[in-house]
């Protein structure tokens, strides 16, 4: 899924219309073909075009980039991680599935890769892939394959991420780095720990993706993790690999 969403990935983001083009993207499909799908016999052709990506939807130019500095994924290894899903997947293994597959994202863009395994506050193990290395096999099933265990704490391995990004600033003048937690649960954080996560955003201008994993609905409005992030998405049904594929469109 990861790999099929690279290759329809656009670095602009919708914006001014320029015209029509061909493609499958139902937001953007003219009226006209809409209106096929009000005529019984016509909507075997309309799914016949649909499959084979030959609507016309609107073309547009943007301005808005894709990031540019590290990707480092955040992956929650406490115990409730553990718990098994539909179709006997547990939260742990779609985390890992997903880490592994932003890892082959960020190769593939020439970015940094972190990857940054957590629970509690003093259970912390990062990996790190440079874009200009070989990833060996053996620290990336290290990575797959260590678990840690406990509670949860988000205050720990969001500061490591951000020092990451910090450094990385300093060392090569790059912004925009993506940080992606996955998790299963919601803990506090200081209110002095958030202004600093808040001006070290702001500074250096990096996203934060959350991915509540085995939760059947977004956090509600004033939980840690809605306001920890700038865009947060709940994986219900770990079997659908589709739940995460905007994910790859943005990063």
């Amino acid at each position: 899924m990861a790999g099929g969403e690279r290759a329809r990935k656009v670095e602009n983001a919708t914006g001014e219309l320029i015209g029509v083009t061909l493609g499958n993207d139902l937001f953007r499909v003219i009226p006209s073909e809409l209106a096929n799908l009000g005529l019984p016999e016509l909507r075997a052709v309309f799914a016949a075009r649909y499959a084979a990506g030959e609507l016309m939807p609107y073309d547009s130019q943007g301005e808005q980039p894709t990031g540019r500095g590290a990707v480092i994924a955040c992956v929650d290894t406490s115990h409730s991680m553990y718990e098994a899903g539909p179709g006997g997947v547990t939260r742990e293994a779609w985390a890992r599935a997903c880490a592994l597959a932003l890892l082959d994202q960020a190769r593939h863009a020439g970015r940094d890769f972190v990857g940054i395994l957590f629970s509690a506050a003093d259970q912390l193990q990062v990996f790190r892939f440079p874009a200009g290395r070989a990833a060996g096999i053996d620290r990336i099933l290290d990575f797959a394959e260590t678990f840690l265990g406990g509670g949860t704490s988000y205050q720990r391995p969001l500061s490591a991420a951000g020092e990451l990004l910090e450094k990385e600033f300093d060392d090569a003048s790059r912004t925009r780095g993506d940080i992606v937690l996955l998790t299963d649960d919601d803990c506090g954080v200081t209110e002095d720990w958030m202004r600093a996560w808040n001006d070290a955003k702001h500074r250096l201008g990096f996203r934060v993706f959350g991915v509540a994993v085995g939760v059947p609905r977004v956090a509600e409005a004033d939980s840690v993790l809605e306001s920890l992030c700038d865009n947060l998405r709940s994986i219900d049904n770990l079997t659908d690999v589709q739940a995460a594929a905007d994910l790859f469109r943005v990063i």
